[in-house]
Parts: C-alpha cells; sequence; structure tokens
C-alpha cells in the first residue's frame, strides 16, 4: 500500500512515501522557500541501501505549485517511484492542533476541514499551513483517502487536573483555554518503541523530545497523563528561540514599563528568547562549540536547559509514582551526549545513573546507555513521526471499511 504523509509548513511541504508493510520510505523531501522565486526542492530515492538526492531551485509562488512538482518527481522517468499520482492510496497529513474536537486520527471530510480552520486562533503559525497541504493534496491526489494525524491527539488522555488552569472556568468551558500539548506523535511513537524494547506494557516512561521545540510526556501503560506544553508550544523547557516557562509578570512588566506591545511581547518569547537569546545561537552544536571556548553564557545555557529537564523529571516521576525508564529523542536528545549527560547527573535517587562511554557512542536504532546496575533504563530513541502517521492511517483505514 502506498501512503504518502505530508507535514505542510507556512512556507514549506515536508513528505515521505512508504510501500508498506516496509517500514523503510521509498522516497523523502523537502519543499523549501515557498511563495519565493528561488524556492528549492531536496528530493531522496532510496533504492537497494543507497541514497540519490536530486535538488532544484525555482519559482513556487503557493502550495499547489509546489506539490505539483513533488507530483512530477514521484513519477519522473529515471528516478520516479510510482506511475502515476493515482497510485497513492492514502495522504496522511500532520495537524499540529486538533483542540478538544480530535483524539485520534481522522479520516478528512468537509466538516473536518471546516474544525480545522477553527482552530487556526489556537495554531496559527501551523494549521494554516496544514489546512493548505490537505487542499492542494486533495487536488493531486484524487483517489486517495486523505487522513489527519493531530499532534495534540496524543495527549487528549490527560486527566482534567492535568490540562486546566487556574484561571474561571468559563475561559474553558467557552474559549478552550487548556493545556493542550504539543509533539504528541513523536512522544506516541518513542513511548511505544521503549515499552517494546523494556518488554514491559505497563511500563511508566518520561519521554523526552529535544530538538528546535522541546517537551516532555509522562506516559503510564501508553497512555499520556501529562506533558510540558499548555495551550501553544511555548510553555515548558527551554528552546531553541523559545523561553518556556517564564512568570506571566514578566509579560505584564515588558508592556507597562518597557512600553512592549502584543506582538513584540509574542516575537520576544517565541523567535528571541530561549537557547538564542542566552547565547546568540539556536543549534546546541554551536553552543557546545561556543561553551569548549569557554564562553560563560554558553556553560550558563546549557545548565539552565538540562536544569528544567531534570525538574521535570522529578515531577512527572511523582505524578507517575514510579519509573522505568527515561527516553530521549529527536535532534538533540539523539545527538547530544552532553545534554543527556547533565541531565543525569546526581539523578541516583531515582534509579538513573548514566554510563559515560555508552553514552558517547553512536549507534543506530535503539540503545540504552545507562550502567548494569541503574534502576531506571536511560534509552536513546531515534523518532520517525511519519511512519508513526503512516501507522496511524493503516490502523485507522483498516477499522474503516467505507475508506
Amino acid at each position: 500500500m502506498n501512503i504518502f504523509v505530508i507535514n505542510s509548513g507556512s512556507s514549506s511541504i515536508k513528505y515521505q512515501l512508504f510501500k508498506l508493510p516496509s517500514e523503510q520510505p521509498i522516497c523523502a523531501g523537502l519543499v523549501e522557500r515557498i511563495g519565493l522565486e528561488d524556492a528549492v526542492i531536496t528530493h531522496k530515492v532510496y533504492t537497494d541501501g543507497e541514497e540519490k538526492v536530486i535538488q532544484r531551485t525555482l519559482d513556487l509562488p503557493d502550495h499547489e505549485k509546489g506539490m505539483l512538482e513533488v507530483g512530477h518527481l514521484l513519477t519522473e522517468p529515471g528516478i520516479g517511484v510510482i506511475q502515476k499520482p493515482e497510485e497513492i492510496e492514502i495522504v496522511g497529513h500532520r495537524v499540529v492542533h486538533g483542540g478538544e474536537s480530535f483524539s485520534k486520527t481522522t479520516i478528512i471530510t468537509t466538516e473536518v476541514k471546516e474544525e480545522i480552520k477553527k482552530l487556526f486562533p489556537l495554531a496559527p503559525l501551523h494549521n494554516p499551513g496544514h489546512y493548505l497541504g490537505i487542499e492542494v493534496a486533495e487536488k493531486i491526489f484524487t483517489r486517495a483517502v486523505q487522513i489527519a494525524v493531530f499532534d495534540t491527539a496524543f495527549h487528549q488522555t490527560m486527566p482534567e487536573k492535568a490540562f486546566r488552569y487556574a484561571i474561571p472556568n468559563n475561559y474553558y468551558t467557552d474559549y478552550g483555554v487548556r493545556a493542550y500539548g504539543f509533539h504528541g506523535t513523536s512522544h506516541k511513537y518513542v513511548a511505544g518503541q521503549a515499552a517494546e524494547y523494556l518488554n514491559k506494557r505497563q511500563a511508566k516512561i518520561i519521554t523526552i523530545h529535544l530538538g528546535n521545540g522541546c517537551s516532555m510526556a509522562a506516559v503510564d501503560a501508553g497512555v499520556c497523563i501529562d506533558t510540558s506544553m499548555g495551550l501553544g508550544p511555548l510553555d515548558g523547557l527551554i528552546m531553541g528561540t523559545r523561553s518556556g516557562n517564564i512568570d506571566p509578570s514578566v509579560v505584564f512588566h515588558l508592556v507597562s514599563q518597557l512600553g512592549y506591545d502584543i506582538e513584540q511581547v509574542s516575537t520576544l518569547l517565541n523567535k528571541r528568547s530561549g537557547m538564542l537569546g542566552l547565547t546568540g545561537f539556536s543549534d546546541m552544536r554551536d553552543i557546545t562549540r561556543e561553551m569548549k571556548n569557554g564562553d560563560p553564557n554558553a556553560k550558563l545555557a546549557y545548565e539552565m536547559y538540562t536544569y528544567r529537564i531534570k525538574k521535570y523529571i522529578g515531577s512527572y516521576a511523582a505524578a507517575l509514582n514510579g519509573l522505568d525508564a527515561i527516553v530521549f529523542t529527536a535532534g538533540v536528545g539523539e545527538n547530544d551526549a552532553l545534554v543527556r549527560e547533565l541531565v543525569c547527573k546526581d539523578m541516583d535517587f531515582l534509579g538513573i545513573k548514566l554510563d559515560e562511554s555508552k553514552n558517547t557512542l553512536r549507534e543506530k536504532g535503539i540503545r540504552e546507555i545507562n550502567t548494569s546496575d541503574a534502576k531506571t533504563k536511560v534509552l536513546v530513541v531515534p523518532t520517525n513521526e511519519e511512519l508513526e502517521i503512516a501507522k496511524q492511517c493503516i490502523e485507522l483505514t483498516s477499522q474503516t471499511p467505507s475508506a
């Protein structure tokens, strides 16, 4: 079965094509700078274990033109992996925000699209791009079942005591102001992989997704009971450019004392803060380099970044009433040994002990980096959100005879 997975942003389209039951994509790509004359498509084809990369620069005024070019690449003689777009049977769309309307993967209908539009105010940087991707995919892959997989869906199992804010009730009942959480597809995937590795379906696991955006989740027997992001993706951990947890009084001070308007506050906390605000860099590799060169700001930033993660591990271990494993995933979590070292340092009370030699090894797949006598496993689990989306699409259609 051919499943095409799309992650459509405001000016980009990420995609992968799976021919299930194989879990390896047969092609993948990224369309960047949509709306500009020098847009770039990087298309990769995987054949017999080898990767062929095709890169093209061209004028892509909108998402429809970008997706049409992707369709051409999928079918182009010499590099094509299908003969015509009609061979795509399912298109799986990543949608960041599903609000309370969508607690599971959903076949896209006119009504579903309208509901996604209603959620634009909750994810103004993401949901409009996803909606565009759906509209364009419906025009190009005309025979495919279009399916939405929501980042927030995995966190819909949180109890009310975890997702509510202590503000008047009508802000929740009338306006939906509550914690929703994000990166749910990643958290679900790596928690499942970890439980399978542990051979323990009832495992108590803390998943730590560290990329440019960062979040954590407390997962009990495969069910999310708490997560660090909130109404939007700004809350929780320190991130590449986002502040994470911050006293709301800071916002009042910026507005009343420093003359900021709300747009300036949003830009400051979302785009100019986090590791970028502390060091001048948002990429952890640059910050590592600066720290090794003796930059005190870089050293402090690493300490703050990892200290915040440690605090969440403590609180989630309490919420779970136990802990079988912590899981590091995503770009930083999978590749930054220093982050993992600092997070796990002085955590003996929770049974977390890191094996330094295992931590610095670079190996593919799931790896265990705790000492042999550690009571809590420390795992590095590569995330694969696109594969998780494909699997959820298959699961849904297998349960839906009309699909």
